[in-house]
This record gives C-alpha cells, sequence and structure tokens, in this order.
C-alpha cells in the first residue's frame, strides 16, 4: 500500500510539521509515502515522487511547505483528472491525504467518486473556516503573528496618540479576526458574523479620550471591506490621526509554533490510521469540543462554520 500526500489551496504554518509526520509515520506502519508537489496541479503533471526520511529532516520550524501548493482550475475538466487517476496508478498509489480547506476537499470528494481512490482531509487554513471543526492547522502561528505586529504596531500608536486600523485576512471568517483582537486588547473589532455598535463605541471612547486614552487599535477583518471605512471614521468621530496597516500575507508565514506542530503530527496520525484500517474514508479529520473525530465531506461542504459563542460574546468586553 502507497499513500500520498499533498497541499491544496493556501498555505499555511504546520504544514511541513504533518509532512514530515506523514512520511515517518507511514513508514512506521509499513507503507510508501509519495510527495505530490505543487498541490493539483502538481498531481495531473505527475509531479510524484518517494518520500524518504533525509526528505523531512530539518523541517519543523519552517513555515509554507516544502512540497509546494497550488489551486487548479484544469482539476475541474474531468479529462485532467483522468490523467491524474493514472499519474497515481503508475506509483501504486491508491490513497492520499489532503492539506487544505473545503475546496480542497470538495474537489477530492468529486474525484473519488469517479476513480477507486481513497483519502482522508486535514484542514489546513488561517482562516479557520471549516465546519463542524473547531481548529485548523496554522491557526495559531497565525494569531501569534498577527500578536507580535499588533505589538509593534502599538508602539508607534502611543507615542504619536494616534488611531491604527489593522486589517486581519479570514475571507468570510471572523474568528482570525476577533480572537486577536480580543488577545491584543484592541478597542474595537469589526467581523462579518456580528454587527458593530459604532454608536456605542464612539460614545465610551469618547469618554475614555477625556480620561487621557492616548490610541486606538481597530480591529477589521477583511471580509467587511470597512477598514478605509473605520479609518475615516476614528479621525472623524475620535479626532486621532489614524493610519491603515493590512498585515498581509506575513499572516500566512512564521515558524510554526509548539502548538500547531503538536496538532500537525495528531491530524496525520487520525488520517494515515483510517487509511490504513480502511475506516471513516474519504472524510475530513476534525477537532471539536477537545476531541478528534471524522466528518463526511458533504457535512463540511454544505454547512456552514458558526464563530463560537464564546468569542463573539468575548467581543462586548474587549478595550
Amino acid at each position: 500500500m502507497s499513500i500520498a500526500i499533498m497541499c491544496s489551496g493556501g498555505d499555511a504554518p504546520g504544514m511541513n510539521p504533518a509532512i514530515k509526520r506523514f512520511v515517518d509515520y507511514v513508514y512506521l506502519k509499513g507503507k510508501k509515502p509519495y510527495f505530490i508537489y505543487n498541490g493539483l496541479e502538481g498531481l495531473i503533471d505527475n509531479s510524484i515522487k518517494l518520500a524518504e526520511h533525509k526528505d523531512v529532516s530539518g523541517i519543523l520550524h519552517k513555515g509554507g511547505a516544502i512540497i509546494g501548493s497550488s489551486r487548479s482550475k484544469r482539476f475541474y475538466e474531468k479529462s485532467y483528472r483522468q490523467k491524474a487517476y493514472k499519474n497515481l496508478k503508475r506509483y501504486d498509489i491508491n490513497s492520499l491525504v489532503v492539506l487544505g480547506g473545503d475546496g480542497s476537499f470538495r474537489a477530492m470528494d468529486v474525484f473519488n467518486k469517479e476513480f477507486d481512490i481513497d483519502f482522508m482531509g486535514i484542514p489546513t487554513t488561517i482562516d479557520n473556516d471549516i465546519a463542524h471543526n473547531d481548529y485548523c492547522l496554522g491557526v495559531d502561528t497565525a494569531l501569534n503573528v498577527i500578536r507580535d505586529a499588533t505589538d509593534k504596531i502599538r508602539d508607534t500608536a502611543s507615542t504619536f496618540k494616534r488611531g491604527f486600523v489593522i486589517e486581519i485576512m479570514g475571507r468570510e471568517c471572523g474568528y482570525l479576526c476577533a480572537a486577536s483582537a480580543i488577545s491584543c486588547g484592541a478597542e474595537l473589532c469589526l467581523i462579518p458574523e456580528v454587527e458593530t455598535d459604532l454608536e456605542l463605541a464612539e460614545k465610551i471612547l469618547k469618554k475614555e479620550i477625556e480620561e487621557g486614552r492616548k490610541y486606538i487599535l481597530c480591529f477589521v477583518a477583511e471580509g467587511t471591506k470597512k477598514s478605509d471605512f473605520m479609518v475615516e471614521w476614528i479621525s472623524e468621530r475620535l479626532g486621532f490621526e489614524t493610519r491603515k496597516s493590512v498585515l498581509g500575507y506575513i499572516q500566512r508565514g512564521g515558524n510554526p509554533t509548539v502548538y500547531d506542530r503538536l496538532m500537525a503530527f495528531e491530524y496525520v496520525v487520525k488520517a494515515v490510521n483510517s487509511l490504513c484500517n480502511k475506516t471513516h474514508l474519504n472524510s475530513v479529520v476534525t477537532y471539536q469540543n477537545g476531541s478528534f473525530s471524522y466528518c463526511s465531506i458533504d457535512k463540511i461542504a454544505n454547512d456552514k462554520y458558526e464563530l463560537s459563542h464564546n468569542i463573539s460574546d468575548m467581543l462586548n468586553y474587549i478595550g
């Protein structure tokens, strides 16, 4: 039995620890581990190689993914999926571990229904927007990158008595922004899932300014598209010279935290065990309420991620 691993979609810290654990654990199980380079595009182009222990030596601390990743329009066409299947058969690969998001899992679900290939998905996205799952690989590292950047921005904000609007990634999911705002002590936070009462915020912050507040930090999720609006709002309503800082792709990089490394190991073990034991096949390994389980692609694809009430409720107490 041969098992391959690939990354699909956006990169996230934790991919390399997952890749290392995959190679070591598959050999431990007496199977052959293969790399598929550059995601779905590499699967189509036959960028497949037998992995060795030396390939994963010294990669735990690295962000990104040593095997690359991609998005693929070609994979939507059955002729290219047929080509991908033939490539896997050349190496006697009958099982895949896929690090990615819901789009990647849907693509694999179509692939599985057409061809005799088993797969297991591992939620890997800093957006943390996978339904029925509390934690995706890369999130903890991204949160720490944001925290570090915010600490530096706060130094400038407090020195010059300024407002700063910090735009956070996450697409239509506000988890990354909300968790960062809470843990960094932001005065304002705008996310798609919760309506912000700006009239109340203005009243509270004006009182704090009268009492000596010297700066304002406002976190805005990219999905709201309100970063520029909040720059103007803070400047006009609160009287602070205000700057915008878009953290951008630094949130997807960096040295994976201990938590992301440990979670990567756990996710991979669950996925490989399922493939070897022929249980819970063609589903996604999920982590919810402190334990691992498995969720069907249909539920992952059709149900929307819901922000934890614990997070949304805490937004009422930031500042």
